[in-house]
């Protein structure tokens, strides 16, 4: 009877927490629901107005196609070569052309693309130290509470910024130009790194770390050996996913007059070379794909599980296995 009692009780009480979770996912699809309709009330979005202008956009979008590339090198400039036939004629030599642009200093994708590859890396490069420095000192692990938040707190300042924003803060350095740019991206780079950094921290395991004091290591020694070994390979893998928003970023800070694709892609728009800024975008999608396809898969190899009881020269043959960088092995 006591049994029977006792599951009964436990059936209610199982239903009332259904009914709770149900009530609360009513409350918050309604709430969510009247935000989203006053919202769009707020800022004037209007579904009849856009709707009426969709002819038009797609008019617009026609001029797109198909892209123009005469800009892909200084030999399709200079002589005058339009469309794909660019690409072809730019690779024609063995390369010669594309390398020829990369130090000319006029406008062409192939030096664009290496511009706004190099601002995220570079920012990337530049701001890992600071974030490596102040993501271990805002993990309570290493700072005591509530130090530690001193530097979670400028963490957190500094990632409230957009990249965008730090590159005109930079103004006294200098104008809206690559080398503002990169300072801009680094600085983001330490909020966004950095913190990071200190959750990767925060997950780690105590037994290396009680193992490593226990040999009467000093403070230095125990963050290095004790913690920092543990999450070596996840700081590489998250320096790398920062790499691939850097890249993104240094495309926008291009549409500000930092260089690269963006500067590219604003300037044939504002001549009204649509195709011309067609074949811009594409080289961005390509651009962007790249960066994201080798630092997925140069992560996905930093992963425990994908390592284990593997030797180093196969991991270096499987770098060149088509099929892992694929997705089919």
């Amino acid at each position: 009877m006591t049994d029977d009692a006792t599951i009964d009780g436990a059936r209610r009480s199982l239903r009332r927490r259904r009914r709770a979770r149900r009530l609360l996912v009513a409350v918050v699809l309604a709430a969510v629901g009247a935000v989203t309709y006053f919202g769009l009330d707020f800022v004037g979005f209007e579904a009849g107005e856009l709707a009426a202008g969709v002819p038009d956009f797609l008019d617009f979008v026609g001029g797109f196609f198909p892209p123009d590339f005469v800009a892909f090198t200084r030999y399709t400039i200079l002589n005058d070569v339009h469309g794909l036939e660019a690409v072809g004629v730019s690779f024609s030599d063995g390369g010669g052309h594309v390398a020829d642009s990369l130090g000319w200093e006029g406008v062409t994708l192939v030096r664009a693309s290496l511009v706004t590859l190099l601002l995220g890396f570079l920012g990337t490069v530049l701001g890992f130290p600071f974030a490596l420095a102040l993501g271990v000192l805002g993990s309570e692990r290493v700072t005591p509470f509530p130090f530690n938040f001193l530097f979670r707190g400028l963490m957190s300042a500094i990632r409230a910024i957009p990249a965008i924003v730090w590159i005109f803060l930079f103004v006294p350095l200098g104008p809206p130009s690559q080398p503002t740019a990169v300072l801009a991206i680094a600085t983001d780079t330490v909020g966004n790194l950095g913190r990071l950094f200190t959750d990767e921290l925060e997950e780690i395991e105590d037994g290396p770390i009680e193992a490593i004091r226990s040999t009467g290591a000093s403070r230095p020694q125990v963050v290095g050996f004790g913690m920092l070994s543990q999450v070596f390979t996840s700081y590489i893998a998250w320096t790398l996913y920062i790499l691939e928003v850097n890249t993104r970023i240094a495309i926008s800070l291009g549409v500000v007059g930092a260089g690269g694709l963006g500067y590219y892609i604003r300037n044939t728009t504002g001549m009204w070379a649509y195709r011309e800024t067609a074949a811009g975008i594409v080289m961005v999608f390509l651009v962007v794909l790249s960066i994201e396809l080798v630092s997925s898969r140069l992560r996905a190899r930093l992963r425990p599980d994908e390592h284990e009881a593997t030797g180093s020269l196969d991991a270096i043959r499987d770098l060149f296995d088509p099929d892992r960088w694929l997705g089919r092995s």
